[in-house]
C-alpha cells in the first residue's frame, strides 16, 4: 500500500472521530436543558394547586449540602396538601383561566364578603366553602353547556383567613386554617398528633411581629398532658404562628428553619393574619 495513504488513515480517524464526539454533544443539549417538573396536575380540565402564585416558591427549594431530596421536598408537599383541602373565603385571590377562551378568563379576582365571584359568561357564583378541584368540577360542568370540552385551571393566588404552621416530628406537618381560638396542644392534635419520635418536652413556638421581629415559646407539651402545667403554660395562637416539634436531627428546630423554603413558609401563612374567617 502507498505510504502516503497509509499516513491519512490517522488523519481520517481523528477528524471522523471528532465529529461523532461533536454530534453525541449536541444531541444531549436538550436533555440538559430541560427543567423540573412543576406542581401543576390536571383532572378533568388543567388543575393548577397555586403553590406558583400564592408566593411559595419554596416548592422547589435549592437542596443544601446536608438536605436530602426528602428534605427538598417537604414544603412542596405541605403547600400541595393546603391547596387540595383548602376551602375558600371572603378576601381569598383566584385566578379562572379557560384554555383558548380570553374573554373567559379571569386572571384576578377576589371573592366578595358574601363568598362569591362574577364570571362574564356564567354571572354570580357562590364558591365560598369549596376547595379548588370543587370549583374546578363546577367550571367545567357549568361552562360544559356553552363550549365544547372546556379546559378549566383554578389558581389560588392569596389565601387570606388565618392561618398558622405546625413543622417537625408531628404525623401530619403542615398548614391548619384558624377558624377558631386554638393553643399549641389543639395544634398538634389537629396535626395528628406527636410522632413517634417527637419529643413532648420540646416544643417551639415561633411568632413574627409585624415589624419583622421573632419571638419563640418553648412549650413543655408533655406538663399539659400530665396535667402539671398552668392554662397559660399551653400558649393561645396567633395567626402566623409556627409550631415546631423537636424530634430525631433531621426535626430539630434549628434544622427546620435552616431549610431553604422555611422564610417563604413564615411569609404564606403570615399572609391575612389581621383576622380570620
Amino acid at each position: 500500500m502507498n505510504r502516503s495513504k497509509l499516513m491519512n488513515y490517522p488523519e481520517g480517524f481523528g477528524l471522523a472521530a471528532a465529529l461523532i464526539v461533536l454530534t453525541c454533544a449536541l444531541a444531549t443539549q436538550p436533555a440538559l436543558a430541560q427543567t423540573a417538573p412543576t406542581t401543576t396536575r390536571q383532572t378533568s380540565g388543567d388543575r393548577v394547586t397555586g403553590a406558583k402564585e400564592a408566593g411559595a416558591k419554596a416548592n422547589s427549594p435549592s437542596p443544601g449540602a446536608s438536605q436530602t431530596p426528602s428534605d427538598d421536598q417537604m414544603f412542596k408537599g405541605i403547600y400541595n396538601d393546603f391547596y387540595d383541602t383548602y376551602r375558600l373565603g371572603p378576601a381569598d385571590e383566584i385566578a379562572v383561566r379557560v384554555a383558548g377562551q380570553p374573554d373567559y378568563t379571569l386572571e384576578k379576582v377576589k371573592i366578595s364578603p358574601t363568598g362569591a365571584i362574577y364570571h362574564p359568561l356564567l354571572g354570580d357564583l357562590e364558591v365560598a366553602g369549596m376547595t379548588v378541584p370543587q370549583l374546578i368540577d363546577r367550571l367545567t360542568k357549568d361552562l360544559s353547556e356553552y363550549l365544547v370540552n372546556p379546559k378549566v385551571s383554578v389558581s389560588l393566588l392569596e389565601a387570606n383567613s388565618a392561618k398558622i404552621g405546625v413543622l417537625g416530628d408531628v404525623v401530619h406537618p403542615g398548614i391548619l386554617v384558624m377558624n377558631r381560638p386554638m393553643n399549641v396542644l389543639e395544634a398538634i392534635t389537629a396535626s395528628g398528633g406527636f410522632a413517634d419520635t417527637g419529643d413532648k418536652s420540646g416544643v417551639t413556638v415561633l411568632r413574627q411581629s409585624r415589624d419583622g421581629r421573632a419571638q419563640t415559646f418553648k412549650v413543655d407539651v408533655k406538663r399539659i398532658l400530665d396535667g402539671k402545667a398552668s392554662a397559660e403554660e399551653n400558649v393561645a395562637l396567633q395567626a402566623g404562628d409556627t409550631v415546631i416539634v423537636n424530634g430525631n436531627m433531621k426535626k430539630k428546630v434549628a434544622y427546620v428553619m435552616s431549610l431553604t423554603g422555611f422564610g417563604s413558609f413564615l411569609t404564606f401563612i403570615s399572609a391575612g393574619r389581621g383576622g380570620g374567617r
